[in-house]
């Protein structure tokens, strides 16, 4: 989308919109022919899908596997192959540490490497938040770098953020993270052949090996995971480019760190998806744009559990009714990428998409990938989105005579 064309034509208006992102909403057909969306008894986005457009869309470009990043940036109407964020900066962020300009972040999995040198478990157990904070704090105690300080912050269960402080550092560097068990851990290398990245790699190998020297009695969380390696970006602000006063709900840190960047507000979300919708009735007043994010979802699909999966979207179908009587002028129902249990990983397939407004054109009876894929929308860019969003709550001026 042209975000110069969307700041030409927007408008400050006090209609009130709403982006509920499931993550990793998109599935396949599992052993019963049904997607975990389809499979699941959604009364609520049934009805309202009876009564809104519904489209598949694309996060970052056909066949491409996106991760959280570039999806929920195309969500909110950047190019995600033009503004692209290291997944570590949008950690660093979302647990509220302050970036240097010099600073380079990377996401950390604790993860759990067998006998023989392998990953058996790229999560380490998805071990509780309360025994990865004492390992953040043992390797900010032990693990010292001759050329770089480093800062370790835990983010949330078996993540956490690291931070190197030199001059001179590059984000351009691959990922340690083999992104599948019974592989080793890759060696960070660069991406472009330059000196500052090349002292990016080492440092950041050189910390991997201190953290394993730290980590090796610590089962299951013995070795960690590097991803995501980046340095501060500079996106056009959300509130300038729609005139919008946004603020955003999440419980995960790095979707805070993704609106953050974005230049939305902060909300203390309450306890659980219940808890988030309650926030957001608690500040309707205030905004009038709402990115409310639920991670479960996707949490579910990659591992592996199909039935979990389709019980979190109940969970979420259960709370829409009260979502729609705060009287949204345009809600948009989406996830950021798909990830179907049967993968057990992020995937390249279509998002179902849901537009509630007063301007719709139905054709389905229900909301799921295949109702989705013959909607009035068809399969279009997720960094429409925000366009049809504005559009529908008449926050757009006419283009042109």
């Amino acid at each position: 989308m042209d975000l110069n064309l969307m700041r030409e034509l927007s408008v400050s208006t006090d209609s009130k919109m709403v982006l509920l992102v499931l993550d990793g909403l998109g599935g396949l057909p599992n052993e019963g022919g049904e997607t975990e969306l389809e499979a699941a008894n959604n009364p609520n986005l049934d009805s309202l899908a009876a009564r809104s457009d519904l489209g598949l869309s694309r996060p970052v470009a056909a066949g491409v596997s996106p991760g959280s990043g570039p999806g929920h940036l195309a969500l909110f109407g950047y190019d995600p192959l033009e503004y692209r964020v290291g997944r570590g900066v949008l950690s660093a962020l979302g647990v509220g540490f302050e970036l240097g300009e010099n600073d380079l972040a990377a996401r950390i999995n604790f993860a759990t490497k067998d006998e023989s040198g392998r990953i058996s478990d790229r999560r380490a157990g998805r071990i509780a938040s309360s025994d990865a904070a004492k390992l953040v704090s043992l390797l900010n105690e032990e693990v010292n770098l001759d050329d770089a300080k480093v800062s370790i912050v835990h983010e949330k269960e078996h993540r956490a953020v690291a931070v190197f402080h030199a001059a001179g550092l590059s984000g351009d560097l691959s990922d340690s993270d083999p992104q599948r068990t019974g592989l080793e851990p890759l060696p960070v290398k660069t991406t472009t052949n330059d000196d500052a990245a090349r002292e990016s790699a080492r440092l950041a190998n050189a910390f991997i090996e201190e953290a394993d020297k730290v980590l090796a009695d610590s089962h299951p969380a013995n070795t960690v995971l590097l991803r995501g390696f980046g340095m501060h970006p500079a996106l056009p602000r959300f509130d300038e480019v729609y005139k919008l006063r946004a603020a955003a709900i999440a419980g995960y840190p790095m979707y805070k760190g993704l609106a953050r960047l974005a230049g939305m507000q902060i909300l203390e979300e309450g306890e659980g998806i219940s808890g988030e919708f309650e926030t957001l009735k608690e500040n309707w007043g205030s905004y009038d744009f709402f990115f409310i994010h639920v991670k479960a979802p996707d949490a579910a699909g990659e591992d592996g559990d199909a039935g979990r999966k389709s019980a979190v979207i109940e969970e979420v179908d259960a709370l829409i009714p009260g979502l729609l009587d705060l009287g949204p002028a345009a809600l948009a129902i989406t996830g950021d990428h798909a990830t179907p249990a049967k993968m057990k990983s992020h995937s390249w397939h279509g998002v179902p998409f849901l537009l509630s407004s007063e301007y719709t054109l139905p054709t389905a009876l229900s909301f799921g990938e295949r109702a989705c894929a013959g909607g009035s929308l068809g399969v279009f860019a997720a960094e429409e989105i925000m366009g049809l969003l504005m559009g529908h709550a008449l926050k757009l001026n006419r283009y042109g005579a």
